[in-house]
């Protein structure tokens, strides 16, 4: 049995392009990412989606919660679909953080490289992988809410390729990745699909 997996990035936050958020609290979605959730929700309503589940971050969440109301689904807290540990630098602004060695050899180099004090990206995307294997065997669709490299990561994961090729591709604020997972493991079948807002 295989299921089809909707992952979903949050919509957009006034952090957004300015400071790494990372897993700070107080974190809203703004009206424009009310909006594109809205939209995505919308999108979803094409398929057969029988569960939503999400990041505790309150952007993610609140995503998850104007999807599922949309689709008729209930919301389920996951931390494995949480955003990286970023460590030391979360939230600081990502001006600050371009003079920063370890966050240059971080973007260069996401396969060996950890922040400061926090999670390695091999650790992120192997918690988010056992979440998802856990739901290969129930059929059907679940919509996952989670973070741009959570996403990045298990894409990546799904196609054979390292965690150093990451920022090759982008997943952008409320757009849709879809993979079909089975025991014998994923298949991407879409990436970064965007929904009109």
């Amino acid at each position: 049995m295989t299921v089809n997996l909707f992952l979903v990035r949050h919509g957009a936050h006034g952090d957004l392009g300015q400071v790494l958020t990372g897993r700070r609290g107080g974190v809203p979605l703004t009206g424009q990412g009310r909006a594109q959730a809205a939209a995505v929700a919308e999108r979803l309503t094409r398929e057969d989606v029988r569960a939503v589940h999400t990041s505790p971050r309150q952007r993610a969440v609140e995503t998850a919660e104007i999807i599922a109301e949309r689709i008729g689904a209930t919301v389920e807290i996951v931390d494995a679909l949480d955003e990286i540990d970023f460590g030391e630098w979360s939230g600081r602004s990502f001006d600050d953080l371009a003079g920063d060695a370890a966050w240059n050899a971080w973007n260069a180099r996401r396969g060996s490289t950890r922040p400061p004090e926090g999670e390695t990206m091999d650790a992120a995307v192997a918690r988010a992988r056992q979440h998802v294997a856990a739901l290969a065997g129930q059929g059907g669709g679940v919509v996952c809410v989670s973070h741009c490299d959570i996403i990045r990561g298990l894409v990546a994961d799904a196609l054979g390729l390292d965690f150093d090729k990451l920022l090759r591709f982008d997943v952008d604020t409320a757009s849709l990745s879809t993979l079909l997972v089975g025991s014998w493991g994923s298949r991407v079948l879409g990436l970064n699909e965007r929904a009109a807002a």
